[in-house]
């Protein structure tokens, strides 16, 4: 060993190299501070189920759907074929873009209203109670789950009919009857009564974890309760709070009940034109047609809403 390197070795190891500005980094070289992403087979032995699980239950049937928007029904019967008339005689059809935006409007509609009904209750559930009534509180909140939906859509008839419980109570007061079933209005009960739980358990979820020394300065900065609700909690919650309101928005979209039994089916939502179509000349590739329609809506939406929720960090 030479002195020079004795020399070496006891200065230390040699400090990490840096670059200067407007110096050239080699070729082939990675960008600083920027680490490269490697992918293990022991990632790809836990991720394959899932794969697998998306690709036979999800990606299969979606190409099963597409291929047979394209066959034809001859004599009551599908055969194989590459028909391109099914697309367009449905999306030529004014009923169909009738039943579309009349689907897209109930839809946002219910994620908006579910969202603002269900986010004092989950806002109060987060601040304001304890942690054991936090605890009772979202077991009520799973109760809901343990009754059919189609169970509970049933009991609305009886309050919402022209003879039923609320009208009943109202015409003790004067007031009444009010034609509640068989609307808009029923429909929107019917979403709420599917959603409702759910969204306050996701905006619950996302407001437990919001950092309560945010809350503290804007209070200690004299904000008001309102306003620090608006500008420190809704922003820190986002993302939670678009999410329920998507898992809202998804759920309804392709509802068939609430529509069905609680707003007539008249006139329909794409939900009701798929059953609609179905019992008509059992025309499945025409009904194929308005489920890809109702697929690539609601994924563009979810897309977009987990853009929007995730934009900030992305940054």
């Amino acid at each position: 060993m030479t002195a020079s390197d004795r020399s070496g070795l006891a200065a230390g190891p040699v400090p990490a190299r840096r670059e200067m500005p407007g110096q050239a980094r080699p070729a082939g070289a990675p960008a600083p501070g920027r680490a490269r992403k490697t992918v293990s087979l022991y990632g790809l032995t836990f991720s394959l189920p899932m794969l697998l699980w998306q690709m036979i239950f999800f990606l299969a049937p979606l190409l099963f759907l597409v291929a047979l928007s394209f066959w034809s029904v001859r004599n009551f019967r599908m055969e194989p074929d590459f028909n391109p008339d099914n697309w367009s005689r449905m999306l030529g059809r004014s009923v169909f873009w009738e039943a579309y935006l009349r689907t897209l409007l109930l839809s946002a509609t219910a994620a908006i209203v579910t969202s603002a009904v269900a986010f004092p209750a989950s806002y109060a559930i987060a601040f304001k109670l304890s942690e054991t009534a936090r605890r009772w509180a979202i077991f009520l909140m799973v109760i809901p789950f343990f009754t059919s939906y189609l169970v509970r859509v049933y009991s609305w008839q009886i309050f919402l009919s022209d003879n039923g419980i609320i009208n009943a109570l109202l015409a003790k007061i004067g007031l009444g009857p009010f034609p509640m079933l068989n609307s808009n209005f029923g429909t929107m009960v019917g979403y709420l009564t599917l959603c409702l739980p759910l969204v306050i358990l996701l905006q619950l979820f996302s407001l437990i974890f919001v950092d309560r020394t945010l809350v503290e300065a804007a209070h200690n900065l004299r904000c008001g309760r309102l306003r620090t609700v608006f500008e420190v909690v809704v922003p820190a919650a986002r993302v939670g709070l678009t999410i329920a309101a998507l898992f809202c928005f998804i759920l309804t979209f392709g509802d068939f009940v609430s529509p069905l039994y609680l707003g007539g089916g008249d006139p329909p939502t794409l939900s009701i034109l798929i059953t609609d179509t179905t019992k008509s000349g059992q025309q499945w590739p025409r009904a194929a047609v308005v489920a890809l329609v109702m697929i690539a809506t609601l994924l563009v939406i979810a897309f977009a809403a987990v853009r929007f929720a995730y934009k900030e960090r992305g940054r």
